[in-house]
């Protein structure tokens, strides 16, 4: 015991082979080891003997982290800028996580903004969304080893950076037989689609869902779960130049209709409802007349789901539709449904699963990506705010 009788007298910490020797307050010595590796000194001590877990606390082996943050909201390009930051001890429940991708989607540009529903506390890290692979684990972690893919449970984590420490209960493991393009936007977009294609209407092969913004990333994953349990999807998109090659990649996914929201307000839609029984599900990802005009083709009894307003215009629902029609008007945010299900990890586990399935049967592919390294950050913040895109923008570390 010759290195806690030398700690004893000089009272302070030691680092010897990675193990941490320290005398807290109550006067108990305590024990930190690097995960992986046993300690013992001199066959006596034990690491699970006598030991205070709570106390852990080890330098990662990676000590800093380059990230895009963020210390005031305003406009992306003029308040993120590039930055080199010291990561926290890895502490007994914490984990160790290199980034390997992390996109760029609207909520993230909102919270930027400061126009989101949750903001995190400035100044902030950037990113909801991402994939990174575990390299160091504390002592008390039990789900999650060194080597696994994992994603964030909730928003405002900030993954737009190379490497970070974080809480094991802040994070979800995801299979590492997927590409890393869809493990990095698996959490937001697909979920949000699988969920409204599930909680809403019971939805049978053969029926119909209509929905607006259908080029999105959201839209993109409605299309190919729908179209792999045999549900039609009559799909609005904004007229634009190249609009026959975005209706040709949104069939090619499974889209049984493409129309441009000029169409949806014309008489003609009479004649593809000939075709297709009418809707019992409606999927509103951009409000304003976009959203009214959905609800018109709902049948009767039907649901519209709101997800976002990309228009920034309040939804008009008219009386006729919910006096004649009883439609019903909902709203969904999939980061409250996993809030409501935190404790519920089958729930969460069994839905991703279900998205991996589809993604490895090749049913569910990630929305068109466009790939750029961490300094070319003004470049991708920019392209992801641009108007007609379906170009999802993601980060490589």
């Amino acid at each position: 015991m010759e290195i806690l009788r030398f700690a004893h007298i000089i009272l302070r910490d030691f680092v010897v082979h990675k193990v941490v020797v320290r005398k807290i307050a109550t006067g108990a010595w305590t024990l930190s080891v690097n995960p992986g590796r046993s300690a013992c000194l001199n066959g006596s001590l034990q690491l699970d003997r006598n030991i205070s877990r709570s106390t852990f606390s080890v330098e990662p082996s990676v000590k800093e982290s380059t990230a895009l943050i963020y210390r005031c909201h305003g406009e992306p390009s003029q308040v993120v800028t590039l930055e080199t930051l010291k990561l926290p001890p890895l502490r007994s429940t914490s984990v160790l996580v290199k980034m390997l991708a992390a996109p760029i989607n609207p909520s993230d540009i909102n919270m930027i903004q400061g126009t989101y529903a949750i903001l995190p506390d400035l100044p902030a890290v950037g990113g909801n969304e991402g994939v990174g692979q575990v390299i160091e684990v504390g002592i008390e972690v039990k789900t999650i080893k060194v080597g696994d893919w994992v994603i964030p449970r909730d928003a405002g984590l900030g993954m737009w950076q190379t490497a970070v420490v974080l809480s094991a209960d802040d994070l979800v493991t995801v299979p590492s037989d997927i590409p890393v393009l869809s493990a990095a936007t698996l959490g937001v977009n697909p979920c949000t689609a699988l969920r409204m294609l599930s909680d809403f209407e019971d939805l049978k092969p053969g029926d119909t869902v209509i929905q607006n913004a259908a080029n999105s990333a959201v839209g993109q994953a409605v299309i190919q779960i729908a179209a792999a349990k045999g549900v039609q999807t009559v799909n609005v998109v904004r007229d634009r130049p190249n609009l026959q090659k975005l209706t040709d990649g949104l069939k090619a996914m499974g889209a049984t209709c493409v129309i441009t929201e000029e169409t949806l307000r014309r008489p003609e839609m009479k004649e593809i409802f000939k075709s297709y029984p009418r809707p019992k599900l409606a999927l509103n990802g951009v409000g304003g007349k976009s959203a009214t005009e959905l609800l018109r083709h709902l049948q009767s009894g039907g649901t519209m789901v709101t997800y976002g307003g990309m228009a920034k215009q309040p939804v008009t629902v008219p009386v006729s539709a919910l006096i004649f029609k009883n439609v019903k008007i909902r709203g969904f945010w999939v980061t409250q449904w996993k809030r409501d299900h935190k404790h519920d990890d089958e729930a969460l586990h069994s839905m991703l699963e279900e998205l991996c399935t589809l993604i490895r049967t090749g049913k569910l592919s990630s929305p068109a990506c466009t790939q750029v390294g961490m300094l070319d950050f003004h470049k991708a913040l920019h392209s992801a705010m641009k108007p007609y895109t379906s170009m999802k923008q993601v980060l490589v570390m």
